[in-house]
């Protein structure tokens, strides 16, 4: 029932459309998404390739330094010493 898309409906669509954005508005909002699809497919197959390359030139990404209110907020470990 809502698998395809035919011509009628993209007419209607594309009609209002046109009511509520207007003809000046209409290729201003096409470029824009153009411009983001173009940018999803970019990131998509630069991560593909990522994932396709040899996995030992693959680094990962270093975990954050540990922050001082990090470091409180841990409880201390059994047997380890305190500096007082």
């Amino acid at each position: 029932m809502f698998g395809r898309i035919g011509p009628m409906e993209l007419v209607l669509i594309f009609a209002i459309a046109l009511i509520i954005f207007g003809p000046k508005k209409l290729p201003e909002i096409g470029k824009a998404i153009g411009s983001a699809i173009r940018n999803f497919k970019q990131q998509s197959n630069a991560l593909v390739q990522d994932l396709d390359s040899d996995p030992a030139t693959v680094t990962a990404k270093p975990k954050p330094a540990q922050t001082a209110s990090d470091a409180e907020r841990e409880p201390a470990k059994p047997g380890a010493s305190t500096a007082e």
